[in-house]
């Protein structure tokens, strides 16, 4: 996600790379539905927005790169990577146990709500309580890709490719404008 630091409020360096970081999450999101025309118009624009998003953020990064960040707690790195390390073990194990029983279409869901529950977590460890909400609106679209993938075949990959790939998009936007404004 970001640059793990100390502070409660985030640097211009951590809002660039959380950009950076959810900009470029939010395009391989936007990939996963395959869609008809005109929906797939649509998601090639919103994964040029979120790309472009994710370059903003890189710039932003770079140009506060080591101007306001404050020094690295090992401790906080730590746990950083614990929660990183055990979503990728939860989604990738649990991709390959629903690959492995036939349910492959369920993938997303699961790779959403696992993304979902690990913004809880980082949400203290990042100084960031939006990840709180944005982790819960994640598990709810989820959630909400489950039951539609249940009454409707074809359409969970969308819902949750199209509200996630949204939520981070838009998480990484409200990034950027944290980083532009005006530090107290």
């Amino acid at each position: 996600m970001t640059t793990v630091t100390t502070g409660r409020t985030a640097t211009r360096r951590q809002a660039g790379l959380t950009a950076l970081y959810l900009g470029v999450f939010a395009t391989l999101w936007f990939s996963v539905p395959k869609a008809d025309p005109p929906l797939d118009t649509v998601l090639v624009v919103a994964s040029v927005a979120a790309l472009l998003t994710a370059v903003a953020g890189g710039v932003v990064a770079a140009r506060a790169r080591g101007v306001d960040a404050p020094p690295r707690d090992r401790a906080t790195d730590r746990r950083y990577l614990l929660v990183v390390v055990a979503e990728f073990a939860a989604a990738g194990l649990g991709a390959a146990l629903l690959g492995l029983v036939g349910w492959s279409a369920f993938i997303p869901v699961l790779v959403s709500a696992v993304v979902g529950l690990h913004f809880l977590p980082l949400a203290p460890v990042l100084g960031d309580p939006l990840l709180r909400p944005l982790g819960l609106a994640v598990c709810l679209v989820a959630l909400v890709g489950l039951v539609a993938g249940l009454v409707s075949s074809g359409s969970m990959p969308l819902v949750v490719g199209v509200g996630t790939g949204l939520l981070l998009l838009g998480h990484a936007l409200v990034a950027l404008l944290r980083a532009r404004a005006p530090r107290p």
